[in-house]
């Protein structure tokens, strides 16, 4: 796959006068999916344990996914693979989400992480390190932000995590997408506490769009977010109490068939 288009190419790595650089560490306050560690310094290395953001999306039976697939599955008791990558795909997509959509709502820009660097620990979201960017002032502009969200997150990392997932366990295109959506519906619920106008209405733009469009339905008002997807991640299937998740496409779990018996 080819990578996305980068909006900012060519642009210097130097502020321009008054305008400083965004500062991603303040997104560490939102909670632990936001966070988005920043080098000061150009030159600087990433911490110990870390690896290339790209390097998570390999393929192949000891691909880092492969692996963590294997890891989700034995800690949920679940023996279905699909189970644990859908799971683990929800996971992740929602902690690129609230890194992008975090930035753009609190910062007015949105992190490229084409640089990036990622540490997979043994619990908790995955920790993300990015050297400086170059400069990018901050859009005030609704529709560009979602343009780049789009872009960035979407394109840039949540295709490429498909297609490592379903490399590894076979998933249908359609679940993983209606994953996409509700992990940006749930960074929704996240934000609505600190920016409700600005994160409604980039969400709402960014549901609109193909290929997130038709994946599930938004309702904002002053109690809050709801979001109903119309597909299902599975989470039922890790055992008879897991039931199902509150913005899952059946209001009760699936009733499972049992093994066919000969007459």
């Amino acid at each position: 796959m080819n990578p996305a288009p980068d909006p900012d190419h060519g642009r210097p790595d130097h502020p321009r006068p008054g305008r400083p650089r965004p500062d991603y560490h303040q997104l560490a306050a939102v909670g632990p999916y936001f966070a988005l560690d920043t080098a000061a310094s150009p030159d600087a290395a990433p911490p110990p344990g870390y690896r290339p953001l790209p390097e998570l999306y390999g393929t192949g039976p000891d691909a880092p996914l492969a692996g963590r697939i294997r890891v989700v599955a034995q800690r949920l008791g679940t023996t279905e693979p699909r189970v644990a990558a859908s799971i683990l795909h929800l996971g992740l997509a929602a902690r690129l989400w609230s890194v992008g959509l975090g930035a753009a709502v609190l910062l007015g820009t949105v992190p490229r992480l084409t640089h990036a660097w990622v540490r997979l620990p043994e619990q908790g979201p995955i920790d993300l390190w990015a050297p400086p960017e170059p400069f990018d002032a901050p859009a005030p502009d609704p529709g560009r932000l979602a343009d780049r969200l789009h872009e960035i997150v979407l394109v840039g990392q949540l295709e490429p995590l498909a297609a490592a997932i379903q490399a590894a366990v076979p998933l249908s295109g359609r679940l993983l997408l209606g994953n996409a959506a509700s992990a940006l519906a749930g960074t929704l619920r996240v934000l609505d506490a600190h920016a409700p106008g600005p994160a409604r209405a980039l969400v709402a733009e960014l549901l609109d769009r193909p290929p997130l469009a038709g994946t599930g339905t938004l309702r904002t008002g002053p109690r809050g977010t709801a979001f109903r997807r119309t597909s299902c991640c599975l989470y039922y299937r890790v055992g008879p109490g897991a039931g199902v998740c509150g913005d899952c496409c059946f209001t009760r779990p699936p009733v499972r068939p049992g093994p066919k018996t000969r007459p």
